[in-house]
């Protein structure tokens, strides 16, 4: 498995992060809530709901890393200098993240209990979003602080499924950063537009 020098690893994660609020900026929140709230397709997610899959995980993640840190800090323990990922994270990781042109690697099919709703408020919905990826950003600033390969974070698959925190954070943007292309191609496509084109524009954008 890749080991990672720890700070280099979370500053990358930052920028992707960044990167992922700059989109939302500029490729969806530009948009009327009648455009990100229409389904492309019949069964395909509008913007909005490829936003509120990324939410609902966010509302289990985002409080469990911040837990997990907060007793890490609170023993004042020792902070290695690497990390080595786990050979489930890693894998998580790899499945999930899109390749450089855009294309997935693995095609894969939401749990039912992660599956949003086609109704909802666009406005809430985004203003979660941003501030989520706003916390995201503050917890990979304290992750600096604490050991990412020695803290386990539960998955929501199950309890007893843990990734190491370092693992997790790759997990979970490499997950936005899916999604959001789908949010992203979802607009085009309600727009009659070319989401091929609008994909490579938005791989090629430079960081926030």
């Amino acid at each position: 498995m890749p080991t990672f020098h720890s700070a280099t690893l979370l500053g990358d994660l930052q920028r992707d992060v960044n990167n992922l609020l700059a989109a939302a900026d500029r490729y969806l929140a530009t948009q009327s809530h009648e455009i990100l709230l229409q389904q492309p397709a019949p069964g395909s997610w509008s913007a909005i709901q490829c936003l509120e899959h990324l939410n609902g995980y966010g509302r289990y993640y985002l409080p469990a890393i911040d837990e997990s840190f907060r007793k890490f800090l609170a023993g004042n323990r020792a902070v290695p200098e690497n990390f080595r990922s786990g050979w489930l994270g890693h894998y998580f990781t790899q499945s999930m993240a899109p390749r450089a042109d855009g294309g997935l690697k693995m095609k894969m099919q939401s749990p039912k209990n992660h599956r949003p709703s086609p109704t909802l408020d666009a406005a809430q919905i985004m203003d979660e979003f941003h501030a989520q990826q706003e916390w995201m950003l503050s917890l990979l600033q304290a992750a600096k602080r604490v050991d990412i390969g020695s803290i386990r974070i539960p998955t929501t698959l199950s309890k007893l499924v843990a990734l190491k925190a370092g693992d997790t954070f790759r997990f979970l943007i490499a997950h936005s950063q899916r999604h959001m292309l789908q949010a992203i191609r979802s607009v085009e496509k309600v727009r009659g537009g070319d989401a091929a084109a609008v994909t490579l524009q938005y791989l090629s954008e430079p960081v926030r």
